[in-house]
Formats: C-alpha cells, sequence, structure tokens
C-alpha cells in the first residue's frame, strides 16, 4: 500500500505552511486530496512529487498564476504536452537569462573585492 501522509507531514516535508497546502489546494494546484473517514486530507507520493516540482517552479522565480496555468494545463492530460512544454522551456529561458545577469554581477563584486585588497596592500 502507498504511504499516506497528513497536511502536517507534508508541511513539514516540504517546509510549506499548511495554510499554503490549503490555498493551493484552494486555487487548483494541486488536484483533490483525498480525504479519510474524518476528512482529513491524506497525501499520496504522487501529491509530493508534484509539490517538490512546483517547489522548483516557485524558487526559481515562476509566478503563481503560471504555475496555475501550467497545472491547468497538466489537468487537461495529454494533449496540452506541447503547451507544457513551451511554456516550460520559456519559464527556462527566463532562468538562463538570470543566470548570466549573476555572473555579470558576480564578476563585477570579484573584480571590487580585488581592487580593495590591492587598495589595502598599498596601505600596508
Amino acid at each position: 500500500m502507498e504511504n499516506r501522509y497528513t497536511i502536517q507531514q507534508i508541511s513539514t516535508i516540504t517546509g510549506l505552511t499548511v495554510h499554503t497546502l490549503r490555498y493551493y489546494e484552494k486555487i487548483g494546484l494541486l488536484d483533490a486530496i483525498a480525504r479519510d473517514e474524518h476528512g482529513y486530507r491524506l497525501y499520496e507520493q504522487a501529491d509530493l512529487a508534484w509539490l517538490a516540482f512546483l517547489l522548483r517552479l516557485r524558487a526559481t522565480g515562476m509566478p503563481i498564476r503560471e504555475m496555475k496555468r501550467f497545472s491547468d494545463l497538466r489537468s487537461q492530460g495529454k494533449a496540452t504536452v506541447s503547451a507544457r512544454r513551451a511554456m516550460l522551456e520559456a519559464h527556462q529561458a527566463q532562468i538562463v537569462l538570470q543566470i548570466d545577469m549573476l555572473q555579470q554581477n558576480l564578476r563585477s563584486i570579484e573584480e571590487k573585492i580585488t581592487h580593495y585588497r590591492i587598495l589595502e596592500e598599498e596601505d600596508q
């Protein structure tokens, strides 16, 4: 039998608050989560894997509205595979641009650090 997790366990595993998990379900980022006989949410491994992917999207700067759009496409099944791939490729391109900018900024900071080290050596 597949592992099932309570909302508190999922919160601990993912670092998302219980409130955020409920919000994600409310807006449709998460499919309807199974419930036990008492109405408590029971997350499955597939839910955990989907949450991990959502966290990657969020960590890389994808806005919630785009995550929702992706989730909606996912819910429509195989017919939307091309649209989902296109969304991820566009997001990937944005990430590559951000990385390039960060690398440029890092080089600039490294140059300034080198400059200050030279100044410090001149004072000694």
